[in-house]
């Protein structure tokens, strides 16, 4: 899945990205709102990790959507 058709579907697909990173809160799903970056950001802020292992987690994740 592409990341156009992640934000087309966000309300439906942000479950599983909270259960994929649980500290993301229900706010933090509501100000990201489908966009990428601020995706990227929050997993780095709430998991403690690195810009690269953020973007690589994500891609493994919106490839898992495909399947």
């Amino acid at each position: 899945m592409n990341w156009d058709q992640v934000e087309g579907n966000w309300k439906q697909i942000k479950g599983r990205v909270q259960q994929t990173w649980g500290k993301l809160t229900d706010d933090d799903l509501e100000f990201i709102d489908g966009k990428r970056v601020e995706l990227i950001g929050k997993i780095q802020e709430r998991h403690g990790i690195t810009k690269e292992k953020a973007e690589k987690q994500l891609d493994d994740f919106t490839q898992g959507l495909n399947r």
